[in-house]
């Protein structure tokens, strides 16, 4: 009789076992490596679009990711996500930051307006999914169309037809806006950081813009978080400060969180330039309502 066979059958099952657990932390291990370094970084991505990366130690660890925007440079367009044509059931289509961009053919983009309907209970189990219909909180206008009315306790992002930029307390943008986001709070009014409330003291990824006093400078801030060791986030406070070092007039913070998102492309294809996580997984892209994107011209050699 073969004794031998059924050790061999147990044997396999054990390795089949452990290969099961093992494979998940690996490939949740192999995301952190794919994240940008914890490292400076300088360089010019656009036309009228300079990028920085700032790796920072103090009060915590962090990832700060600053793209500065000449609205008046050649070639520079502005572009939010359309609304749908039929929406009984939502205002927009969700995507990925990256999938907005491959659409539109746009150059850079992030994430905007906070949403809803919106859950995250495990790596399966979310909503939306890419393709999911899904409404934006506050106004909402592309092309010149709105699509999302404006709501008084959440201020705007707002571009005329020469790019011109302003953020409005108000929540409604002018009639000649061709494009417009909203987020909540604002961060900066008048040179001057908005105090935080007490329920806003805590480290988290946040998204925010702001512009100078012309309303001809952008400046898009993204701040990695949720990511132990890595980037805890920045609080509202600290926020602002960030906002006021790069000398903005006003800011505004938009849809934080996992959705925080910063992708360009080139032709090279798409990058995502920041360390985005979705469902507690790294670099892992939120399907989100709206986006803010920008057409604009490779650097010249």
């Amino acid at each position: 009789m073969n004794y031998r066979q059924p050790i061999y059958t147990k044997r396999w099952r054990v390795a089949a076992i452990t290969a099961l657990l093992i494979l998940p932390l690996l490939l949740y291990t192999q995301l952190h490596f794919l994240r940008p370094p914890r490292t400076n970084l300088e360089m010019t991505l656009f036309q009228g679009i300079a990028y920085k990366r700032e790796a920072h130690f103090t009060p915590r660890p962090y990832m700060l990711h600053i793209v500065t925007i000449d609205l008046t440079a050649p070639g520079i367009g502005v572009f939010v996500t359309p609304g749908i044509s039929n929406p009984d059931q939502g205002e927009t289509i969700a995507r990925t930051t990256s999938e907005f961009i491959k659409a539109f053919k746009l150059q850079l983009a992030v994430n905007a307006n906070y949403f809803h309907p919106f859950h995250e209970h495990s790596p399966w189990n979310f909503y939306p999914h890419s393709g999911d219909k899904v409404n934006a909180v506050g106004q909402a206008i592309s092309r010149g169309l709105i699509y999302s009315e404006a709501q008084s306790k959440w201020p705007v992002l707002c571009f005329d037809a020469s790019n011109r930029a302003q953020i409005l307390e108000s929540g409604e943008c002018p009639p000649s806006t061709v494009q417009g986001v909203a987020g909540k709070p604002m961060v900066m009014i008048r040179g001057t950081p908005v105090p935080e409330s007490s329920e806003e003291q805590r480290p988290y990824p946040r998204m925010a813009a702001a512009i100078d006093r012309q309303g001809q400078t952008l400046w898009l801030i993204a701040v990695d978080g949720k990511q132990p060791f890595y980037s805890e986030g920045v609080t509202l406070a600290e926020l602002s400060e960030i906002a006021l070092k790069l000398g903005a007039y006003t800011a505004l913070n938009l849809d934080g969180g996992g959705s925080t998102t910063l992708v360009m492309a080139n032709r090279s294809g798409v990058q995502v330039l920041n360390a985005a996580i979705h469902t507690k997984l790294p670099m892992r892209q939120r399907p989100v309502v709206n986006h803010l994107g920008f057409f604009a011209r490779l650097p010249e050699n």
